[in-house]
Formats: C-alpha cells, sequence, structure tokens
C-alpha cells in the first residue's frame, strides 16, 4: 500500500514595506488618537507601501526568501498559489505576474481570493495537490497592499490596516510530520459587513463609483468583530479535535493579526495562555492574508517554535471566511 504524502511547510519568509504610519502620524490625518487605536485595537504603527510597489512586488521579496529557506530554486517550483484580494489588476492574476518575476516557468498559477483567510486557503489547497502526486514543491502567498483601497479619511478603518506579503514552501513528508489539520468554512450570507463594492461587474468602475467612494474598503466593525471571535474559535477547536491533540498540546498559537480583543478572546476559548500566542499587530496592523505567514515566519526566524512543536493557524476574513490549521514543525 502507497504511504500517504503530506506536505510539510520547508521554508518561509515574508517582507514588510520599509514606510511606517505610526498612531501619532494618524492623529494629523483624523479626528483619532494614539491611545484610542492603542484600546481598541492594539495597533502602534503599519507599514505602507510607496505609489510603485505592487503586491506582486512585496510577494516577490518574500518568496525569494521562503525559497532560499528552503534551499529551493525558483525552477523547481510545481505551483504558486496566491492568497490575495489586493492583487496587481483583475488580470492577469498576481500569481502569474509572481511567476515571470521569479521566473519559475514550470508553475502553474494562480489566485485565491479569501481574504483574510486566504492564506490557510492556499495552504489547504497545496497539500491537497500533494497528497495527489500532482505536485513535488507549492509556493504558498499571502499579501496585500490595502492601504491602496483604505479610505485614508474614514478613522473607523484607516487606523487598522498595513501592507506585507509572507511566503511558504511547500514540500512533501510523512503523515506523522507537517500540516495534521486543515478546516475551512465560509458564509456569504455577511459578506456586505466587508466589502470593497465597487470594480467588478456589480459595481463596474465609472465617475459616479469613484466620487462615492466605493472603490475603498467598507467594513461594519461591531458585526464583524462579533462573528470573528465566534468563527475563529469554532474553526480553531474543530482543527484541534481533527488533528487528534489537545489544547495544552500546543506549543504556539498563530492567529490573524486584526484586533487584539479578537486574539485574546480566541486565546481564552482555546485555553491557551497568551504567553503561547503570537502577535505583531502592533508592528504591522491587519495585513489581511499577508498576517499569518509574516507571523509564522516570524515565529520560526526568532527562534519561538523548534522541532516538534504543534502551531495552530486561525484566521477570519472578509465573505465571510474562515480556516484553522494544525501544524508538526
Amino acid at each position: 500500500m502507497k504511504a500517504f504524502r503530506n506536505a510539510k511547510i520547508a521554508g518561509t519568509g515574508s517582507y514588510a514595506p520599509p514606510k511606517v504610519l505610526t498612531n501619532q502620524d494618524l492623529e494629523k490625518m483624523v479626528d483619532t488618537t494614539d491611545e484610542w487605536i492603542v484600546t481598541r485595537t492594539g495597533i502602534r504603527e503599519r507599514r505602507i507601501a510607496d505609489d510603485k510597489t505592487a503586491s506582486s512586488d512585496m510577494a516577490f521579496a518574500a518568496s525569494r526568501e521562503a525559497l532560499d529557506d528552503a534551499g529551493m530554486k525558483p525552477e523547481e517550483i510545481d505551483r504558486i498559489i496566491v492568497g490575495t484580494i489586493t492583487p496587481d489588476r483583475l488580470f492577469p492574476s498576481a500569481a502569474c505576474t509572481l511567476q515571470e518575476l521569479l521566473g519559475a516557468s514550470k508553475a502553474c498559477a494562480f489566485d485565491i481570493s479569501a481574504a483574510c483567510s486566504g492564506f490557510i486557503y492556499g495552504l489547504s489547497i497545496g497539500r491537497v495537490m500533494i497528497a495527489a502526486g500532482e505536485a513535488e514543491t507549492i509556493l504558498v502567498v499571502g499579501v496585500e497592499t490595502l492601504s491602496k483601497i483604505t479610505d485614508w479619511n474614514d478613522r473607523n478603518t484607516c487606523v487598522l490596516f498595513g501592507d506585507g506579503a509572507g511566503a511558504a514552501v511547500l514540500r512533501p513528508c510523512g503523515d506523522d510530520a507537517g500540516i495534521l489539520s486543515i478546516c475551512l468554512g465560509s458564509d456569504g450570507t455577511l459578506g456586505s459587513l466587508l466589502e470593497l463594492p465597487a470594480g467588478g461587474s456589480r459595481i463596474p468602475a465609472s465617475k459616479e463609483s469613484v466620487e462615492n467612494g466605493l472603490h475603498f474598503l467598507k467594513m461594519k466593525g461591531n458585526e464583524v468583530f462579533k462573528s470573528a471571535v465566534r468563527a475563529m474559535g469554532d474553526i480553531a477547536e474543530e482543527a484541534i479535535a481533527k488533528a487528534g491533540i489537545s489544547a495544552d498540546e500546543i506549543s504556539l498559537l498563530i492567529p490573524h493579526q486584526a484586533n487584539l480583543r479578537i486574539i485574546q478572546a480566541t486565546a481564552k476559548r482555546l485555553g491557551i495562555p497568551m504567553d503561547k500566542v503570537l502577535v505583531t499587530l502592533e508592528k504591522y496592523g491587519n495585513t489581511s492574508a499577508a498576517s499569518i505567514p509574516m507571523a509564522l515566519n516570524e515565529a520560526r526566524k526568532s527562534g519561538r517554535v523548534k522541532k516538534g512543536d504543534l502551531i495552530v493557524l486561525a484566521a477570519f476574513g472578509g465573505g465571510f471566511t474562515w480556516g484553522g490549521c494544525v501544524i508538526r514543525c
């Protein structure tokens, strides 16, 4: 009987733009304060891409680091999966543009749109492809330039978001290591609570859509908060149970970095102390699909995780979408 081929993360990388936008900077732009932002979100600063930097540029930098970390070359990549809601353009995909930048001529490349859950969705697809024998090396990227769809006059949303990219290289491994479980979910009935209204076929770009600010991200924060707390806790519990482990075996929880209160509520629900939770949003804000791979790379490079450790990933994003994942390092 042929042994089951699981997938492991063989290398990680990340990139954050050099420009830092602090809460003090935002105090000069909108009616807000550093105290208000920190108390309600936990964010102190975020990174902002310049006018010439697109999502594919940041994805390229993160991918090169991940490939170097894995000891792989671009021409060895079989698949490129990019999770993003801010591609360079509607088409070609950001993944195809990244393929060109990397020179990964052998790869099949495509984007997935699952907002903040995009990286976990990408891991799920990549894992299945490796298990099926369709690929040996898969590059999964989460990248966003949310600053370019943020209304900098809206104090309720402009304090939240930042730009960045994270990448991971998937390779085959045995069934007792690597990705032990992935659980996904979505609820399209709540999509209007967090959306980019215009730019697609429902509301094509027009003079009126631009004047009405419909090309900026819109969010009903209180409703999103309640759904995020519930869904992230549920999906993390489901992934832990599916992996056949208990919460006290977990070495590190890496949640989507949206809001400190959501992170704290998720950890409490799982019974995981905050010293086992990685929090990076004070430096980067909410980077959507990029937040978990950026945090994962930081955890690996800083020594927060070691061989054999069990890591839980949990995300919630627009759609609504959510995902949970358990990984043995």
